[in-house]
């Protein structure tokens, strides 16, 4: 005999009534709160300007001739990526701000719960899964421990590391004796100078690149494959279950 699901205050539970089955699990659950959604849709705008504006100003269009003031491209370009990059920073300090404020799902992509053999044990089933060797994966509310774990190294980290490099380089042109540079000048010496910095910057470019291509793929395939919705839930929140197994 089926079971009505009430309401929770709760927003990582279920915000209105479903009919499930008792020992199934919910058809809907709201997962991703209005701040982390806003942050992700912002980020992936952010990082498509950066990341296109960033190759521009590594490898520069060809010269245009004439006087340089009848043309002011190169300029866009990097007011482009510096205000994409102010943009990044500032929804990532408020992301970090809301990881200990939100639902629990909030934290999951900053504190992979490694102490947990559970979680070992996910992450090795979710390998399975992706490599077609399981035919079907567990359900999870939030990342699965694979997800988790790769936005965590792939994202979370070269992010934090893009935006104090991202700084750094800034303040170096705006000179020593400028507030930025005190802020963030000590990031040049620590990764070996200027031109390291560059360097890894340039790299952390790819990285995230990387990350990005695997993310969209493995979100259209788990929303195609999946026995939950993928795309949705981060327009929505919600989590919905494409079967009432638990």
């Amino acid at each position: 005999m089926a079971s009505v699901v009430h309401p929770k205050r709760d927003p990582g539970q279920i915000q209105r009534p479903r009919v499930t089955a008792p020992g199934r699990t919910p058809w809907a659950v709201y997962v991703y709160e209005a701040p982390v959604r806003l942050w992700h849709w912002v980020t992936v705008v952010c990082m498509l300007v950066l990341v296109v504006t960033g190759y521009l100003i590594g490898a520069p269009p060809p010269s245009i001739g004439g006087e340089a003031s009848g043309h002011y491209l190169f300029g866009y370009i990097r007011m482009a990526h510096f205000m994409a990059g102010y943009v990044l920073a500032i929804f990532f300090i408020l992301r970090i701000y809301w990881a200990f404020i939100g639902n629990h799902h909030a934290r999951e992509v900053f504190l992979p719960p490694v102490h947990r053999l559970s979680w070992w044990k996910g992450l090795f089933d979710q390998q399975l899964y992706y490599l077609f060797i399981k035919p079907e994966a567990k359900k999870h509310l939030g990342h699965n421990p694979l997800a988790g774990l790769a936005m965590f190294l792939m994202c979370i980290v070269p992010l934090a590391f893009m935006i104090l490099s991202g700084f750094a380089l800034y303040a170096e042109g705006l000179g020593m004796d400028h507030w930025m540079y005190s802020a963030f000048g000590w990031v040049i010496p620590l990764f070996g100078g200027s031109f390291m910095v560059h360097t890894l910057h340039h790299i952390g470019m790819w990285v995230l690149i990387v990350f990005g291509c695997i993310h969209t793929y493995l979100v259209f395939r788990e929303d195609i494959m999946g026995r939950t919705s993928i795309i949705s839930t981060m327009v929505s929140g919600w989590r919905f279950m494409k079967d009432d197994q638990p």
